[in-house]
Protein backbone atom coordinates (compact mmCIF):
# COMPACT_ATOMS: atom_id res chain seq x y z
CA UNK A 1 0.00 0.00 0.00
CA UNK A 2 2.59 2.37 1.26
CA UNK A 3 4.31 1.67 -2.57
CA UNK A 4 1.46 2.49 -4.26
CA UNK A 5 1.38 5.59 -2.36
CA UNK A 6 4.71 6.46 -3.53
CA UNK A 7 4.00 5.99 -7.21
CA UNK A 8 1.19 8.32 -7.39
CA UNK A 9 2.79 10.84 -5.28
CA UNK A 10 5.98 10.47 -7.93
CA UNK A 11 3.36 11.15 -11.29
CA UNK A 12 1.86 13.67 -9.21
CA UNK A 13 4.65 15.76 -9.14
CA UNK A 14 5.66 14.83 -12.94
CA UNK A 15 2.40 15.78 -13.93
CA UNK A 16 2.82 19.55 -12.18
CA UNK A 17 5.67 20.02 -13.20
CA UNK A 18 4.81 19.28 -16.67
CA UNK A 19 1.88 21.59 -16.73
CA UNK A 20 4.04 24.44 -15.50
CA UNK A 21 6.50 24.02 -18.09
CA UNK A 22 4.06 24.27 -20.83
CA UNK A 23 2.14 27.40 -18.95
CA UNK A 24 6.02 28.79 -18.83
CA UNK A 25 6.44 28.13 -22.20
CA UNK A 26 3.41 29.63 -24.16
CA UNK A 27 3.83 33.03 -21.67
CA UNK A 28 7.17 33.23 -23.41
CA UNK A 29 5.51 33.08 -26.88
CA UNK A 30 2.72 35.59 -26.51
CA UNK A 31 5.95 38.48 -24.40
CA UNK A 32 8.92 38.42 -26.66
CA UNK A 33 12.15 39.77 -25.08
CA UNK A 34 11.45 43.27 -24.22
CA UNK A 35 15.31 44.30 -24.64
CA UNK A 36 15.76 42.23 -28.43
CA UNK A 37 12.84 44.05 -29.58
CA UNK A 38 14.18 47.66 -28.35
CA UNK A 39 17.62 46.61 -30.01
CA UNK A 40 15.18 46.16 -33.39
CA UNK A 41 13.35 49.51 -33.39
CA UNK A 42 16.16 51.45 -32.44
CA UNK A 43 17.63 49.49 -35.81
CA UNK A 44 15.24 50.35 -37.76
CA UNK A 45 14.87 53.91 -36.94
CA UNK A 46 18.36 55.24 -37.36
CA UNK A 47 18.05 53.17 -40.91
CA UNK A 48 14.96 55.46 -41.37
CA UNK A 49 16.89 58.64 -40.20
CA UNK A 50 20.31 58.00 -41.48
CA UNK A 51 23.00 60.06 -41.77
CA UNK A 52 23.73 63.52 -43.23
CA UNK A 53 27.19 63.40 -45.33
CA UNK A 54 28.60 66.81 -46.12
CA UNK A 55 28.15 68.06 -50.02
CA UNK A 56 30.05 65.44 -52.35
CA UNK A 57 33.12 67.13 -54.05
CA UNK A 58 32.69 67.99 -58.00
CA UNK A 59 34.88 65.31 -59.42
CA UNK A 60 35.80 64.37 -62.87
CA UNK A 61 32.46 62.75 -64.57
CA UNK A 62 29.94 63.83 -62.00
CA UNK A 63 27.17 65.05 -63.34
CA UNK A 64 25.12 68.46 -62.23
CA UNK A 65 22.56 71.06 -63.29
CA UNK A 66 23.07 74.03 -64.98
CA UNK A 67 21.74 77.60 -63.20
CA UNK A 68 22.40 80.18 -65.20
CA UNK A 69 25.20 81.27 -68.13
CA UNK A 70 27.60 84.24 -67.33
CA UNK A 71 29.07 84.28 -70.20
CA UNK A 72 30.58 82.20 -73.71
CA UNK A 73 32.53 80.41 -71.37
CA UNK A 74 31.86 80.32 -67.82
CA UNK A 75 28.48 79.41 -66.25
CA UNK A 76 26.73 78.62 -63.17
CA UNK A 77 25.91 74.98 -61.70
CA UNK A 78 23.46 74.03 -58.84
CA UNK A 79 24.64 75.18 -55.22
CA UNK A 80 25.69 78.39 -56.94
CA UNK A 81 29.49 76.88 -57.72
CA UNK A 82 31.11 79.11 -60.96
CA UNK A 83 32.62 76.97 -63.18
CA UNK A 84 35.02 78.21 -66.33
CA UNK A 85 35.77 76.45 -69.55
CA UNK A 86 39.22 74.77 -69.60
CA UNK A 87 41.18 75.59 -72.79
CA UNK A 88 39.16 78.11 -75.07
CA UNK A 89 38.47 81.68 -73.89
CA UNK A 90 35.18 83.41 -75.50
CA UNK A 91 34.54 87.05 -76.35
CA UNK A 92 34.12 88.90 -73.80
CA UNK A 93 30.21 90.23 -72.42
CA UNK A 94 31.09 90.86 -68.77
CA UNK A 95 34.37 91.54 -67.27
CA UNK A 96 34.59 94.73 -65.53
CA UNK A 97 37.45 96.35 -67.20
CA UNK A 98 36.77 95.28 -70.69
CA UNK A 99 34.05 96.27 -73.12
CA UNK A 100 31.92 94.13 -74.83
CA UNK A 101 33.92 91.94 -77.78
CA UNK A 102 33.01 91.21 -81.08
CA UNK A 103 31.08 87.97 -81.29
CA UNK A 104 30.53 88.07 -77.40
CA UNK A 105 27.04 87.85 -76.97
CA UNK A 106 26.26 85.71 -79.53
CA UNK A 107 28.84 83.27 -77.96
CA UNK A 108 26.93 83.34 -74.69
CA UNK A 109 24.01 82.87 -76.84
CA UNK A 110 24.99 79.99 -78.23
CA UNK A 111 26.07 78.63 -75.02
CA UNK A 112 22.81 79.00 -73.01
CA UNK A 113 21.26 77.15 -75.82
CA UNK A 114 23.15 74.38 -75.47
CA UNK A 115 23.45 73.94 -71.63
CA UNK A 116 20.89 76.55 -69.93
CA UNK A 117 18.76 74.33 -67.01
CA UNK A 118 20.37 71.09 -68.11
CA UNK A 119 22.36 68.37 -66.89
CA UNK A 120 25.50 68.14 -68.13
CA UNK A 121 29.46 66.36 -66.87
CA UNK A 122 32.21 67.95 -65.85
CA UNK A 123 35.79 66.67 -66.47
CA UNK A 124 38.97 67.95 -64.74
CA UNK A 125 42.31 68.43 -65.90
CA UNK A 126 45.10 69.02 -63.28
CA UNK A 127 43.38 72.06 -61.77
CA UNK A 128 40.97 72.29 -59.91
CA UNK A 129 40.31 75.82 -59.81
CA UNK A 130 41.60 79.15 -60.92
CA UNK A 131 42.49 82.30 -58.54
CA UNK A 132 38.91 83.53 -58.96
CA UNK A 133 38.18 80.27 -57.30
CA UNK A 134 36.17 79.21 -59.87
CA UNK A 135 36.09 75.65 -61.06
CA UNK A 136 38.10 74.44 -63.88
CA UNK A 137 36.47 72.38 -66.28
CA UNK A 138 35.51 70.37 -69.29
CA UNK A 139 31.86 70.23 -70.41
CA UNK A 140 29.76 67.37 -72.10
CA UNK A 141 26.11 67.79 -72.65
CA UNK A 142 23.89 65.37 -74.78
CA UNK A 143 26.78 63.81 -76.43
CA UNK A 144 28.56 67.07 -76.87
CA UNK A 145 32.01 68.28 -75.51
CA UNK A 146 31.16 71.92 -75.41
CA UNK A 147 34.34 73.24 -75.26
CA UNK A 148 35.37 71.92 -78.48
CA UNK A 149 31.86 72.36 -80.02
CA UNK A 150 31.96 76.45 -79.16
CA UNK A 151 35.91 76.65 -80.70
CA UNK A 152 34.88 74.58 -83.86
CA UNK A 153 31.84 76.47 -84.75
CA UNK A 154 33.15 79.75 -84.28
CA UNK A 155 32.45 81.15 -80.82
CA UNK A 156 35.72 80.86 -79.06
CA UNK A 157 39.03 81.00 -79.49
CA UNK A 158 41.37 77.81 -78.77
CA UNK A 159 43.63 79.06 -75.81
CA UNK A 160 46.15 76.97 -73.39
CA UNK A 161 46.88 77.58 -70.23
CA UNK A 162 49.03 75.05 -68.73
CA UNK A 163 48.85 72.97 -66.77
CA UNK A 164 45.45 72.27 -68.06
CA UNK A 165 46.89 71.12 -71.70
CA UNK A 166 44.98 67.45 -72.07
CA UNK A 167 42.86 68.91 -75.49
CA UNK A 168 45.00 71.68 -76.33
CA UNK A 169 46.00 69.81 -79.90
CA UNK A 170 42.40 69.07 -80.58
CA UNK A 171 40.78 72.80 -80.12
CA UNK A 172 43.57 73.92 -81.86
CA UNK A 173 42.84 71.76 -84.93
CA UNK A 174 39.14 72.65 -83.70
CA UNK A 175 40.27 76.20 -84.11
CA UNK A 176 41.79 76.18 -87.72
CA UNK A 177 38.95 74.00 -89.09
CA UNK A 178 36.71 77.53 -87.87
CA UNK A 179 38.86 79.60 -89.79
CA UNK A 180 39.13 77.95 -92.50
CA UNK A 181 35.35 77.98 -93.39
CA UNK A 182 34.64 81.75 -91.72
CA UNK A 183 32.50 79.95 -89.09
CA UNK A 184 31.32 82.24 -86.00
CA UNK A 185 33.74 85.49 -85.00
CA UNK A 186 36.22 84.58 -88.14
CA UNK A 187 33.92 85.36 -90.79
CA UNK A 188 32.37 88.67 -88.82
CA UNK A 189 35.29 90.11 -86.89
CA UNK A 190 37.96 91.35 -89.00
CA UNK A 191 40.69 91.31 -86.72
CA UNK A 192 40.41 88.03 -85.94
CA UNK A 193 40.25 86.52 -89.28
CA UNK A 194 44.15 85.31 -89.03
CA UNK A 195 46.82 84.33 -86.36
CA UNK A 196 47.92 87.60 -84.49
CA UNK A 197 50.89 85.41 -83.08
CA UNK A 198 53.21 85.86 -86.11
CA UNK A 199 51.57 88.51 -88.71
CA UNK A 200 51.92 91.25 -85.85
CA UNK A 201 55.14 90.15 -83.91
CA UNK A 202 57.90 92.99 -83.81
CA UNK A 203 61.08 92.00 -85.21
CA UNK A 204 63.41 90.86 -82.43
CA UNK A 205 60.73 91.03 -79.90
CA UNK A 206 60.08 87.49 -78.35
CA UNK A 207 59.15 87.25 -75.67
CA UNK A 208 55.19 86.20 -75.36
CA UNK A 209 53.08 88.39 -72.79
CA UNK A 210 49.78 85.72 -72.49
CA UNK A 211 47.10 86.23 -70.47
CA UNK A 212 45.74 83.83 -68.30
CA UNK A 213 42.14 82.62 -68.39
CA UNK A 214 41.66 84.02 -64.87
CA UNK A 215 43.28 87.66 -66.40
CA UNK A 216 47.13 87.53 -64.95
CA UNK A 217 49.61 88.39 -67.26
CA UNK A 218 52.31 86.20 -67.59
CA UNK A 219 55.46 86.56 -70.21
CA UNK A 220 57.35 83.48 -71.49
CA UNK A 221 60.54 83.31 -72.42
CA UNK A 222 62.30 81.68 -75.61
CA UNK A 223 63.26 77.82 -74.46
CA UNK A 224 60.66 78.17 -71.11
CA UNK A 225 58.61 74.96 -71.12
CA UNK A 226 55.37 76.69 -72.66
CA UNK A 227 56.77 79.17 -75.43
CA UNK A 228 56.24 77.13 -78.50
CA UNK A 229 52.79 76.51 -77.61
CA UNK A 230 51.78 79.70 -76.46
CA UNK A 231 49.34 81.99 -79.02
CA UNK A 232 49.86 85.27 -78.84
CA UNK A 233 46.15 87.27 -79.23
CA UNK A 234 46.39 91.02 -79.21
CA UNK A 235 42.44 91.06 -79.39
CA UNK A 236 42.51 89.75 -76.25
CA UNK A 237 45.51 92.27 -74.70
CA UNK A 238 48.33 90.02 -75.09
CA UNK A 239 51.49 91.12 -76.73
CA UNK A 240 54.93 91.10 -77.15
CA UNK A 241 57.84 92.28 -75.60
CA UNK A 242 61.56 93.15 -76.41
CA UNK A 243 63.21 92.97 -73.21
CA UNK A 244 61.79 91.58 -69.31
CA UNK A 245 61.87 94.78 -67.60
CA UNK A 246 59.64 96.24 -70.84
CA UNK A 247 57.33 93.22 -69.68
CA UNK A 248 57.74 94.01 -66.21
CA UNK A 249 56.95 97.60 -66.03
CA UNK A 250 54.00 96.45 -68.62
CA UNK A 251 52.48 94.86 -65.30
CA UNK A 252 53.39 91.15 -66.42
CA UNK A 253 55.33 88.41 -64.24
CA UNK A 254 57.75 85.85 -65.72
CA UNK A 255 56.36 82.24 -66.21
CA UNK A 256 57.63 79.40 -63.24
CA UNK A 257 58.20 77.17 -65.46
Amino acid sequence: MKRLSLIFAVLAVLLIGAGLGFFISQTSKSNPDQSGQNQSVSRIEGEKTGQQLPSPTILAGQRIKVIRIIDGDTIEIEGGQKVRYIGIDAPETVHPDMKVQCFGKEAAVKNKELIEGKIIELEKDVSETDKYGRLLRYIYSDNIFVNDFLVRQGFAHASTYPPDVKYQDQFRQAEQEAQEFNRGLWGVCQSTSSQPSSSSQPSDCLIKGNISSSGEKIYHMPGQRYYDKTVIDENKGERWFCSEDEAVLAGWRKSKI
